[in-house]
């Protein structure tokens, strides 16, 4: 049977098309896999940026893929997914007898007018700092000797000859400066006060070896603290691993931590051995454990406080150069002013100053000028013997992958600069003879018999 319309019923509202809706284009389709590192494609490259894969080295494991690679969708998981369809329209056609039964409708809940608070509510709490970034690198370590007695070596620190190279180096320097410190202290305070000034200056070296005097230098001029909780329950059972197999006491040095998004660590003064979040979050542990091993043989080859303490003797002399050249540039530039006459005489009075005590005194001048070069020579060496500690203990195919990282980093930089039209500087003949560290190639090829007796 059928009812005439009802006059009183509103006029149907417009049909609403159910999604997908016409001219929606189909969701794109993100990778769903988890790659092995945060951050990195299903089939990442073996370094971030790389241009060519880094040369395999025979018997060598491949290296790692570090994190920093993006996705093409970086954070998607899976397709997104479109809201719900809406209820009816409001003015959908009412509901007669045993005709279809539309959805209803649901009313709001009804909320009451807020009124303004008679007080004012206290001030929020600060809110929490983000916790640091979990470790996200696997633990391929082999901790062989977990749980195991380990064995002391009888000499826990010591000087090899690249530590009693680098003390040598700065003699010049040290006798430079105590003429600085001696001028200073017996001209100005007298005799007595000049000679305890003097004597205090000498015993002050031993602030290397005085551990609170360290961490402080760690943290305000290194920029190091002191690991968290998480940190520190990951990097302890590593440095245990390395210290074990030297045969070394782990709490004879101080672990601390390095804010830095590179792949980096320290060995300073004479007990402290810093590593940076990236490397204590995002490499797999065993080249942590190459890293940590490396900079162990600093410390235990005495090159970290050789370093440390020919520094401290030559401060007092480079303060005194840098005071004189200070001079100099003022009084070339108030010459300036006057005349070009001026100037020349400033000039040659420079000269003959230069000149004359170069002369006067070349068996200490001489050697301050080669310094640089032969200090140079000396870390590159020092760098070369560290090396060799971390390969002795069995870590040699790890810190390899570390070089090739590195490595690959320096191939990305040069072929971004290419493909820019951009040609980066390559240093000249001096300029390499002032590094402190040899190139990747030198201290791969330096590894070359551990990597043959690891096959």
């Amino acid at each position: 049977m059928s009812y005439p319309p009802d006059p009183a019923a509103p006029e149907p509202g417009p049909a609403y098309p159910e999604p997908p809706y016409p001219g929606t284009p189909a969701p794109p389709s993100y990778p769903g896999a988890a790659p092995q590192y945060p951050g990195a494609t299903a089939t990442p490259p073996p370094y971030p940026g790389a241009a060519t894969p880094p040369p395999p080295y025979p018997g060598t494991p491949a290296p790692p893929s570090y994190p920093g690679a993006a996705p093409q969708y970086p954070g998607a998981e899976a397709a997104p997914s479109y809201p719900a369809a809406q209820p009816a329209h409001p003015g959908a056609a009412p509901t007669y007898p045993n005709g279809p039964q539309p959805p209803t409708a649901t009313a709001p809940p009804y909320i009451p007018p807020q009124t303004p608070p008679m007080h004012t509510p206290p001030a929020a709490a600060p809110p929490t700092p983000p916790a640091p970034p979990e470790a996200t690198a696997p633990d391929d370590l082999d901790y062989r000797h977990a749980g195991s007695r380990v064995h002391v070596a009888a000499h826990q620190r010591g000087a090899d000859a690249t530590a009693i190279g680098q003390l040598a180096v700065q003699v010049p320097g040290f006798l430079v400066s105590l003429a600085v410190v001696a001028s200073f202290a017996l001209g100005i305070l007298g005799t007595a006060m000049g000679w305890l000034v003097i004597l205090a200056w000498l015993a002050s070296g031993a602030l290397v070896f005085h551990r609170p005097t360290e961490l402080a230098f760690a943290r305000h001029v290194m920029k190091l603290r002191v690991p968290l909780a998480e940190e520190r329950a990951r990097l302890e059972p590593i440095w245990r691993e390395v210290t074990a197999r030297a045969g070394i006491e782990a709490h004879s040095y101080e672990l601390m931590v390095e804010n830095s998004t590179d792949l980096n660590a320290v060995a300073a003064a004479g007990h402290v051995v810093g590593v940076t979040t990236y490397a204590l979050n995002d490499i797999p542990s065993s080249n942590l454990a190459a890293v940590l091993a490396h900079e162990l043989g600093h410390h235990t080859g005495g090159h970290a406080w050789t370093g440390l303490l020919g520094y401290w003797y030559s401060l007092p002399g480079r303060i005194a150069w840098a005071f004189m050249r200070g001079i100099a540039r003022i009084a070339i530039r108030v010459a300036s002013v006057f005349s070009l006459a001026a100037t020349g005489m400033v000039y040659l009075f420079i000269g003959v100053f230069v000149i004359g005590g170069f002369v006067a005194a070349w068996y200490i001048t001489v050697p301050l000028v080669i310094a640089p070069y032969l200090l140079a020579y000396v870390g590159r060496q020092g760098e070369l013997r560290a090396d060799r500690q971390a390969a002795d203990l069995g870590f040699a195919p790890q810190l390899a992958q570390v070089l090739y990282h590195f490595q690959a980093q320096e191939d990305a930089v040069k072929a971004q600069a290419a493909a820019q039209g951009r040609k980066l500087k390559e240093p000249g003949g001096l300029a390499r003879l002032l590094t402190t560290h040899p190139d990747n190639y030198t201290r791969l090829q330096a590894l070359e018999p551990y990597l043959q007796l690891s096959r």
